[in-house]
């Protein structure tokens, strides 16, 4: 995840693909065959039947080595090569296995299972473009195969190549009308272009020629749940969770019950399944590099020196946040806290808790998957515990009553800067209003979550105030089109990076009269810092926690669309809203 997007802007991902297992009982069963009729010396097919064995096993660590010493006595089977990129697969060894798949290729190129094999391990570890090649190459030998096309047409979606992914599926339909994981996919393309009813019938369709189908259970739970129908979603999504068939498809799916229950207002029960986002099978998971134990929630922190990782999103750190106070009271006048978060919010972070030791946190990633260490740590032995910021929730924010009224925010902008800002925008007429209108990364996954920029148009001519630019990204198109189509300037601040100069970005929303926009990490900065805001989103966005605000802080007034996608309606409140404060003639308030 892009270290600017905050991990509660997205829906949890809709399940299109990739699907397949390389290690099924068929394709096992078709490696013994050609492993039986192979041409190669009698030691080496032992050694691969043998291997074959252990891979039927579950033994796949065995299965690996064994085929690894019958390709040193010869390198030229292929299914050797393919039987060991299988092995190294299940055991997670993605270098080994990518390597071990296109030797197979490069020997047996016309081979479609293992260009499919390949293809799948390059989309997981989005080497997109190549896994594009290899799911078409495999298309070309077996037009319309099931899972290849399943895989490209995620593919294409995960890319927001929403019609040509709708091509390939629906072509693999024609030839496998009763395939459910094709109608399953399908679905996803077309909620993600807006189209929830009808995302909704091929969901449906999938359950109906796969009644137990865990993947289209849990899309429709997700599907109902954005649509307000919370109780069937929860139904759905339990289910889900029982039939559940991966590792892989259990943590999404605990995931998605997390932000629901959360969304709904049970926080015990949402802290719970929300540990998901640390497992390791998880789509994006997180390696906290530290050899030190790990904190449990209600373990006691008197004078102990705990040490937190900033985690997720740049606005989850400023989020998660939220519960330091508590945090430094528990760890007492003997207690120390170490936290390592974005390196661009060390100043705002250093000035809010000046307690605290701070330094950066560094993240790799390799494989598709992220590894996170705290560089300024040097000596781990004098850490007693650890944990990712996130799991202080289970324990101070267990409940609405939890979450303190500080209409003024939790974290500090440089008061100096802030002095300065105020003077700069003096000489701007009327109030003073920074808009934020999307997020720098929009992918499939979050594409419905922001209002189009087209639906600003009423709140930007409400008459009586300037509209500064707070969005960060070249937002040069957007600015000329609000000048073109709504005859509004936006005024760009001068002399400011609203990507990287965050310390400054906190003491430019401070010196506004109000913020106005969506949860990105400027809107968290601006409101952690006590700035006047009010929040458009959708309502089933699980921060806001069953409420009709946004209780991370209590300054925040939110807004949100009635109907599914119903944009034009909420702007035009907001609008009516700004009207209203206009006339006041006031700094904004949270309630209006």
């Amino acid at each position: 995840m892009n270290a600017d997007t905050p991990s509660f802007v997205r829906k949890p991902p809709m399940d299109g693909g990739p699907v397949g297992d390389a290690a099924s009982p068929e394709k096992l069963a078709r490696l013994s065959t050609e492993i039986a009729s192979a041409t190669a010396t009698r030691d080496a097919l032992k050694q691969l039947q043998t291997a074959l064995a252990h891979a039927n096993s579950d033994r796949f660590a065995e299965a690996a080595t064994l085929a690894e010493q019958a390709l040193q006595l010869d390198p030229n089977i292929v299914y050797g090569w393919h039987l060991l990129g299988i092995a190294r697969d299940k055991i997670d060894d993605r270098t080994g296995a990518l390597d071990a798949y296109e030797r197979a290729l490069a020997l047996s190129p016309a081979d479609p299972d293992i260009a499919h094999d390949l293809g799948r391990l390059a989309f997981r570890m989005e080497m997109y473009p190549q896994a594009e090649v290899l799911f078409r190459h495999c298309l070309t030998y077996q037009p319309g195969a099931r899972e290849a096309s399943n895989n490209l047409g995620a593919l294409l979606r995960r890319l927001m190549r929403f019609d040509e992914a709708i091509e390939v599926l629906r072509t693999a339909i024609m030839v496998e009308p009763e395939a459910a994981m094709l109608w399953l996919t399908l679905g996803t393309v077309v909620g993600d272009q807006g189209d929830v009813e009808q995302a909704e019938v091929f969901y449906r369709e999938a359950l109906r020629l796969a009644p137990d189908y865990a993947k289209a259970l849990y899309n429709l739970s997700n599907m109902l749940f954005a649509q307000g129908r919370k109780d069937e979603a929860l139904d759905h999504c339990r289910r889900a969770i029982a039939l559940a068939e991966t590792p892989e498809d259990l943590s999404m799916m605990r995931f998605a019950m997390a932000t629901m229950l959360l969304a709904d207002g049970d926080l015990v029960q949402g802290w719970a399944f929300y540990e998901a986002r640390l497992d390791k099978s998880f789509s994006e998971p997180v390696h906290f590099l530290t050899n030190r134990p790990r904190w449990t929630p209600g373990a006691d922190l008197a004078g102990r020196h705990l040490m937190l990782f900033g985690e997720q999103g740049l606005g989850d750190e400023i989020l998660f946040a939220n519960t330091l106070d508590e945090v430094l009271a528990d760890l007492g006048p003997n207690g120390r806290l170490t936290m390592a978060v974005t390196d661009r919010l060390l100043p705002l972070f250093q000035r809010s808790f000046p307690g605290v030791s701070f330094g950066k946190h560094l993240t790799i990633k390799r494989e598709g998957r992220a590894f996170r260490a705290a560089a300024a740590i040097k000596h781990w032995d004098e850490i007693d515990l650890w944990a990712p910021m996130g799991e202080l929730l289970k324990t101070y924010r267990s409940s609405l009553a939890s979450f303190p009224e500080r209409p003024n925010g939790f974290m500090k902008a440089d008061p100096g800067r802030v002095a300065d800002w105020t003077q700069a925008l003096s000489e701007l007429p009327g109030l003073k209003v920074g808009v934020l209108w999307t997020s720098l990364v929009l992918d499939a996954s979050r594409y419905q979550y922001f209002s189009p920029f087209e639906e600003w148009a009423p709140v930007l001519r409400t008459p009586g105030a300037s509209f500064v630019n707070l969005q960060y990204g070249d937002q040069s198109e957007a600015i000329a089109y609000a000048q073109s189509a709504f005859g509004v300037k936006l005024h760009q601040p001068d002399g400011i990076d609203l990507k990287n100069d965050l310390d400054d970005v906190a003491a430019l929303c401070r010196a506004m009269d109000l913020v106005v926009g969506v949860s990105n990490a400027t809107f968290n900065i601006a409101a952690a810092c006590g700035a006047p805001c009010w929040l458009i989103g959708i309502k089933s966005a699980w921060p806001r926690l069953g409420t009709d605000r946004y209780p991370w802080y209590s300054q925040v007034r939110a807004f949100a669309p009635e109907r599914h996608g119903a944009w034009d309606d909420v702007m035009a409140q907001v609008a009516a809203a700004l009207a209203l404060q206009i006339a006041k003639g006031t700094r904004a308030a949270a309630t209006g």
